[in-house]
């Protein structure tokens, strides 16, 4: 006998937690039961294969690929630990292989966009973001003891994949921060949501906001790419390749998960590191303009 949606909804809830998903995962893939449920008004234990197929080719009319992928994913889940089914319908729906490149800032630009932003926040949220790689929800969870001031690191927590890496974080960024996080004192935050009481709130600013902030300055600036705040972090990328860091060292640092280098668990001499942290300090000198 099928079980209703909101029994397999909790079902998923929980193959979700015992499973290790991060919470944004989690949620995409809630998501994922809803819109399916809404869509095809059959019990979930007995869609078919022609279902599927018909749920995703009206799903590409109004998302982009990006979605159907989540999609498939989740419906993966959902019959390996919820069904407990072997999911066989690969041929169901396949994405494309795009492999584009994305616009990135040349050094001069970055430059000239950090220095056009007025309000502190921003200013200080996006240097941190292009100077160290972070991504934006990284830089948003930055808290004043994952700064390690001696030895000009920042401890990224939790992050993609529920891992943790130690970034260089250039003099400027530190000057940066700490004048920013006097204006607060928020004890667990650097960015607060300035609502009410900054230095009490335990929820950071909106991730909006910093979003809006980029693209104001990227209007006012004649920077007319296709740019979004994670583009810093690809300029960053970038512009350590340019000055001759290894790939695997830039990959270490940005926390990617190669399957060609297994970056994440190489081992790293300790002359290659010193050399490499000295390198993007070098290269993040202009930043002192903008103090």
């Amino acid at each position: 006998m099928s079980k209703t949606f909101q029994e397999y909804y909790e079902l998923m809830t929980r193959a979700l937690k015992l499973q290790g998903k991060q919470e944004k995962t989690s949620e995409s893939y809630l998501r994922t039961l809803r819109r399916v449920d809404a869509r095809i008004q059959k019990p979930l234990d007995e869609l078919s294969p022609e279902d599927l197929k018909s749920y995703f080719f009206e799903l590409l009319k109004t998302h982009s690929w990006s979605t159907v992928n989540i999609d498939r994913s989740s419906l993966v889940f959902f019959y390996t630990h919820v069904l407990e089914r072997k999911w066989d319908w690969i041929k169901i729906v396949k994405a494309p292989k795009n492999k584009s490149i994305p616009d990135i800032l040349t050094r001069e630009e970055v430059l000239v966009v950090l220095s056009l932003l007025r309000k502190p926040a921003y200013k200080t949220c996006l240097t941190s973001i292009y100077s160290m790689g972070l991504r934006l929800s990284e830089a948003l969870q930055i808290s004043p003891a994952d700064i390690c001031s001696a030895s000009l690191r920042l401890h990224v927590r939790n992050s993609k994949g529920n891992k943790d890496r130690f970034v260089p974080m250039p003099h400027a960024t530190l000057i940066l921060l700490r004048k920013y996080w006097w204006s607060h004192k928020n004890p667990n935050l650097l960015f607060p949501q300035f609502k009410g009481n900054a230095s009490g709130t335990q929820e950071h600013m909106h991730k909006t906001g910093v979003q809006t902030a980029l693209k104001a300055v990227l209007l006012e600036a004649g920077i007319h790419k296709k740019l979004s705040v994670h583009s810093l972090r690809h300029s960053y990328a970038t512009h350590l390749v340019e000055i001759g860091i290894h790939l695997r060292m830039i990959q270490e640092l940005l926390g990617h998960n190669s399957p060609a280098t297994t970056a994440i668990y190489t081992q790293i001499s300790k002359p290659v590191m010193q050399n490499s942290n000295q390198m993007i300090h070098r290269l993040m000198r202009g930043l002192s303009s903008l103090l």
